[in-house]
């Protein structure tokens, strides 16, 4: 580097850390992710099955908020929402859905055409659940898979409905439908191939495709009952971890770890008892949009929700506890086997299309999955608060609804479900909304800074007496100057011109508790104020 090219570079440093750090920008609060860069060549990534189970539990990848200061979630914008993209979208809680959309789901148009047979493309014939991949008569692609003989509908059943759950709670998943037929609807493709016991390829027979549905349970009047999922969009390259970034996708900036959306799936998790929530049950996409390809980010495979483990009726484990945890196996040594743990205590009624799901024991902030999940342990307060407020944005009866998508042919085993989940809810905003002050949806309306009181909106108790006190803001400095003579949530501010942009501080928080307050940000612009930045403590 010569010498001139040195110097130039180094005004430029110079000048620029001598700039103002804002707060906000014009363009606050972001509703979207920044545009996205168009990618090169994205490597096709392949985990192990027991990929997670090992690593997690024997190792502590990424960064875990263990020290002080902890890690306050990242990629989102000044509310401290996600911004809608290739993770999430904001849907049921902000944009209320009609009980069709809810029990419609991603798409709910397309479901396999019944015109002519199906034609089998590839398959999997070992193992418990075996499957097929399938295109029907209009050439749309599609995974078909069966239930357990031993738990008829439940497997199938739970991912009918926990995915039309997560999509309205905004992640992105597949369309999924349950189709009933018999042998006649399938025909075997050419040169399909399947990989027998040793693990050596061949050409499907006939045989083949009648081994996996005798592994399949008939309904009463003889059909096979299957969930058939549309194939995704785009280019399948392989599943997302739960914590570090992909090398390969420059849009992929924010620690996996440190994300809203995945920290908060913890919440979600618990409430559909999906503890095999790992990284082998996601997949990253490439898709093409405007000639821009990016990699969009999806859930997948919900057989191993609510009371399903897929293969069979969940263990009362599941959930409980870690499959490794030092701490239980100590107690059991220490007690010399007489210490039981909580989640022993649970009691299960004997309904096989649900397997083992309860309300009774379940506590939400002692909730496990499988292994430990990076997301899940950095989860902070306001991370819990985020995903609760909006499984507590199902009423009854959109919950009813969404579970007889599920079509489950026991009146009993379905009502029991739909309680089951109810009480679930209800112990998930317990809990949750008592650790932050649960005021929400903030907005200016006709001069007043109003809110929802989420506790008092749920039936928890109002969250009252409040206390507010405003500040002048300096976006530059982030200093504050408070006002005096202010009071209450009328917005009262000393003068500004109106062709200038001014900002200001509403500091709120419970008389006699100064741990959990929230800070609302307003801006005044062209003599308009709107809220433009949200931040919790507790």
């Amino acid at each position: 580097m010569s010498k001139r090219c040195f110097l130039v570079l180094l005004v430029i440093l110079l000048s620029a850390s001598q700039l103002p750090a804002r707060k906000f920008y014009s363009d606050d609060p972001l509703p979207q992710e920044p545009k996205l860069v168009s990618l090169g060549d994205v490597r096709v990534r392949k985990l192990g099955n027991y990929y997670d189970f090992i690593y997690y539990s024997l190792a502590t990848p990424g960064e875990l908020n263990t020290k002080q200061p902890v890690v306050r979630s990242k990629a989102v914008n000044t509310l401290g929402e996600p911004m809608d993209g290739a993770w999430y979208t904001h849907r049921h809680y902000w944009h209320p859905m009609s009980l069709e959309e809810l029990g419609r789901g991603v798409g709910g148009t397309t479901p396999p055409s019944m015109e002519s047979p199906w034609t089998v493309v590839s398959a999997k014939t070992q193992g418990v659940t075996p499957g097929f991949t399938m295109t029907d008569s209009k050439n749309r692609r599609y995974f078909v898979k069966f239930d357990p003989l031993t738990n008829p509908e439940m497997a199938t059943a739970a991912d009918m409905i926990s995915a039309r759950f997560l999509h309205a709670l905004g992640y992105h998943v597949y369309d999924s439908y349950l189709v009933y037929f018999d042998r006649k609807q399938l025909a075997l493709g050419e040169d399909v191939e399947v990989v027998d016991k040793k693990g050596r390829k061949r050409k499907m027979t006939q045989r083949d495709l009648n081994e996996i549905l005798l592994k399949s349970p008939k309904t009463n009047d003889g059909k096979y009952r299957a969930l058939a999922t549309l194939t995704l969009p785009g280019k399948n390259v392989g599943p997302f971890l739960f914590h570090g970034t992909r090398s390969d996708d420059p849009n992929d900036s924010i620690p996996h770890e440190h994300r809203r959306d995945l920290r908060g799936y913890y919440v979600f998790c618990a409430w559909l008892n999906h503890d095999d929530s790992r990284a082998q049950n996601t997949l990253d996409m490439v898709v093409e949009d405007e000639g821009v390809k990016s990699v969009r980010h999806y859930l997948i495979d919900f057989g191993a929700t609510l009371g399903s483990s897929t293969t069979r009726a969940n263990s009362p484990r599941a959930g409980g506890e870690y499959l490794f945890s030092w701490g239980p196996t100590l107690k059991e040594i220490a007690s010399l086997g007489l210490w039981v743990p909580h989640w022993a205590f649970a009691e299960y009624p004997h309904y096989r299309s649900i397997g083992r799901f309860e309300a009774e024991v379940f506590d939400p902030g002692k909730w496990y999955p499988e292994f430990p999940n990076p997301a899940f342990v950095n989860r902070l307060p306001d991370d819990e608060f985020w995903a609760a407020k909006q499984v507590m944005a199902f009423t009854d009866d959109q919950i009813r609804t969404i579970v007889k998508t599920g079509q489950i042919s026991d009146p009993a085993a379905e009502e029991y479900l739909v309680n089951c989940l109810i009480k679930r809810r209800d112990r998930i905003g317990k809990t949750f909304f008592a650790k932050v002050l649960p005021l929400d949806l903030f907005a200016v309306r006709d001069g007043e800074l109003v809110f929802e009181d989420l506790a008092k909106k749920h039936g928890l108790g109002a969250t009252g007496p409040l206390k507010v006190s405003w500040s002048r803001f300096d976006n530059e400095t982030e200093q504050k100057t408070p006002l005096t003579g202010q009071a209450g949530f009328a917005i009262s501010l000393d003068a500004t011109p109106s062709s200038a942009t001014a900002y200001y501080a509403a500091d709120i928080s419970r008389e006699g508790d100064v741990r959990r307050t929230i800070t609302v940000y307003l801006r005044i612009r062209r003599g308009q104020p709107d809220v433009v930045g949200i931040e919790r403590s507790w």
